[in-house]
């Protein structure tokens, strides 16, 4: 039988994994991360936040590139890291990039009482997309606003518009739970009381309502809320991993900010060792075809003990 969670109780999460792993996972230094790439599972490191960002930013550029009216095409992108935005809308009037035929999908949006939190919000992810890049490209350049694709309560169009475009890649950073966008780990309970749902059972899953982690709403209300975390809603709309695996390429960018040294090393050795565990819903990422690890050297750290 699995151990409880030394965090919540009641739900998975990657407290409940094997003591050998986590602290196989402990162990690791940067060298060792490099070496777990293998075929479809590539670890980068950047020297600086300048580099890191500038490289994350590129991304949309470089997949926006390949958009044309026969063959439209796009990037799924996160809030958190928010730090490329502004990059991006740079480099696309700079650039002159013509986004007529290019297409945006956000990851995810807060739910509250049944309905997506409004642009108005203060915690708005479709607020903070618009004000950080959309906003801030030429008029002229700016791709159609039904190109942009945010998730709303009924996602009947949201689900669609994955077959309008390619998605040449999903970007995201990695959660405090393991998590990209909000996949959380699920609930104890039910038929996942004593095990938690395969990793084929995981992987079936769509754009769909969540339930948030308790580790998901303290970090949250630490990173965007200043800690308040009543306001800090507990249910959210999140890309699924059906959508995910619709992507042909996913790339995690790891600033050391949204995660801390250990996660980072954890859900790194559970991909490049190929241990799907749905307690841990980043390291389903090993089944994927594709998947890139993107590091900041200076936020990689250390999982030694010591009082500060």
């Amino acid at each position: 039988m699995r151990p409880l969670s030394k965090v919540a109780p009641d739900w998975w999460d990657y407290t409940t994994l094997d003591r050998e792993i986590l602290d196989d996972a402990a162990r690791l230094t940067p060298e060792d991360l490099l070496a777990l790439s293998r075929p479809g599972f590539q670890v980068v490191f950047y020297d600086t936040l300048e580099d890191f960002y500038l490289a994350e930013a590129l991304e949309y550029v470089t997949a926006w590139r390949q958009a044309t009216e026969a063959t439209p095409a796009g990037i799924c992108g996160p809030i958190g890291p928010t730090e490329q935005l502004p990059l991006v809308a740079r480099l696309v009037n700079v650039l002159e990039l013509d986004l007529r035929h290019a297409h945006f999908w956000a990851m995810d949006e807060w739910i509250v009482e049944g309905q997506e939190v409004p642009v108005s919000h203060p915690l708005s992810f479709e607020r903070a997309n618009r004000a950080l890049c959309f906003d801030r490209i030429q008029p002229h350049l700016r791709m159609p606003e039904e190109n942009l694709h945010f998730p709303k309560a009924d996602l009947t169009s949201y689900k669609a518009s994955w077959e309008q475009a390619r998605c040449v890649v999903m970007q995201g950073g990695q959660g405090e739970v393991k998590h990209w966008a909000f996949n959380d780990p699920p609930k104890r309970r039910a038929s996942y009381r004593e095990t938690p749902p395969s990793p084929a059972e995981y992987r079936e899953l769509t754009a769909r309502v969540v339930d948030l982690h308790p580790i998901t709403l303290i970090q949250n209300a630490r990173t965007s809320g200043g800690g308040v975390v009543q306001n800090v809603p507990s249910q959210a709309l999140t890309v699924g991993p059906v959508e995910t695996w619709k992507a042909e390429k996913v790339s995690i960018w790891h600033a050391g900010a949204h995660d801390n040294p250990f996660g980072m090393r954890l859900t790194t050795l559970m991909i490049g060792k190929q241990v799907p565990d749905s307690a841990v819903p980043m390291s389903l990422l090993a089944d994927h075809p594709d998947v890139q690890f993107n590091f900041y050297r200076g936020g990689i750290g250390t999982c030694e003990a010591e009082m500060h």
